[in-house]
């Protein structure tokens, strides 16, 4: 036998390697990164709890007014729910179609203007180097703190002066940015955009507002849709400065379903399937922009 044949082969670490990522993985959690049973029960458990509330408001606004009070309430639905929304429709004090328009409109200028101006302060605190920026943009995060009763009064005399009450504008004004807004853009611009890309912008002859419009507003994309969403519902859903600020004639839908409990007689069937339509065009959105807020929520998770 040559001294060839008598040497001992070797494997390769190339071809060791493989092999023993399998067997360390197998070793570190079976089946990889594939979430087991309890994952997937405690993930139904809590879809469960949340439909739970629009199954419920679903079965008294498919009844009648005795629904809520029978103690042998049927948990299929009955069959007057298009009954009762027409009744919510066609009632004269809520004036719905109105309602809708000013919730819809309110709530995307809010959002629209909260996702703009945030970004841009949050591009400002994140990149740009100014004299005192860091204790600017503390101030922003500490009014967080500060509840919106207390300037619910001073707000209400300044738009009494300026004559807009009963408009839709009182609500949108106070609106327009957000310091948790600002915070959460600054958060995810100080993380994603890199100095070198800025440089480079500004050796092509891009001044600051242009840098930010071809650098910032594409890397915050992510951030910006969750925001716009997130702020898209709180808008929605306000119903305290609209109550306080808006007339009956001219309500947000929160402020007009409120009408429906006015009389002595409240038919919850009524209220509830008001409350079922209010819901329907943020379920419509929710369907449309689910992978925005998707890709938003896990952007900012790998960054942070």
């Amino acid at each position: 036998m040559s001294a060839t044949t008598a040497m001992p082969l070797h494997l390769d670490d190339t071809e060791v390697a493989p092999e023993e990522n399998r067997r360390h993985r197998r070793r570190r959690g079976g089946a990889g990164d594939r979430p087991g049973w309890f994952v997937y029960t405690a993930l139904s458990f809590v879809l469960l709890a949340s439909l739970l509330p629009y199954y419920w408001s679903l079965l008294i606004g498919s009844g009648d007014s005795s629904t809520i009070r029978d103690p042998n309430m049927s948990w299929i639905p009955g069959g007057n729910f298009f009954a009762n929304a027409a009744a919510v429709i066609n009632d004269e004090a809520v004036n719905f179609w109105t309602a809708l328009w000013n919730s819809i409109w309110s709530s995307t200028v809010i959002a629209l203007s909260v996702v703009f101006f945030s970004t841009l302060a949050g591009w400002a605190f994140a990149k740009l180097r100014f004299k005192g920026g860091s204790i600017l943009l503390i101030f922003v995060i500490a009014t967080m703190a500060v509840p919106t009763q207390l300037g619910v009064v001073p707000l209400y005399i300044l738009f009494a002066d300026l004559g807009w009450t009963g408009q839709i504008g009182a609500i949108i004004v106070p609106a327009l940015v957000t310091a948790f807004g600002v915070f959460w853009m600054t958060q995810y611009l100080r993380q994603t955009v890199p100095d070198e890309l800025i440089e480079a912008a500004r050796v092509d002859g891009a001044n600051s507002f242009r840098t930010f419009m071809t650098v910032g507003l594409p890397a915050a994309r992510p951030a910006a849709a969750m925001l716009g969403l997130f702020t898209f519902v709180t808008a929605w859903n306000n119903f305290f400065w609209p109550f306080i600020v808006l007339d009956p004639q001219n309500p947000t839908l929160p402020v007009a379903l409120q009408l429906l409990q006015s009389n002595y007689f409240v038919d919850y069937s009524i209220v509830l399937a008001g409350v079922l339509l209010a819901t329907i065009p943020l379920l419509i959105l929710f369907v449309f922009t689910g992978k925005q807020l998707v890709s938003g929520i896990m952007a900012g998770a790998v960054k942070g």
